[in-house]
């Protein structure tokens, strides 16, 4: 029996090491970045395009305000 308890021993060494391997590569991964709203912050200024899209859009949604059908009251 004291095989099988080696054999044990020697497979559960080896799943810590592979978990702490593993834990050090999340670490890594998951360390505090810039959020990807403020990498990307500033980059449409003074961009005559971004600023038309933007209008236009603005200009959509304002007429489908001005479209839409007032409920009726009973």
């Amino acid at each position: 029996m004291s095989t099988i308890s080696g054999k044990l021993e020697e497979r559960v060494a080896i799943l810590e090491a592979e978990v702490a391997r593993l834990k050090s590569k999340l670490e890594v991964v998951s360390s505090p970045t810039i959020p990807w709203w403020e990498k990307i912050a500033g980059t449409f200024t003074d961009n005559s395009a971004y600023d038309e899209a933007m209008q236009l859009g603005r200009e959509y949604r304002e007429s489908l305000r001005s479209n839409s059908v007032e409920p009726h009251e009973i």
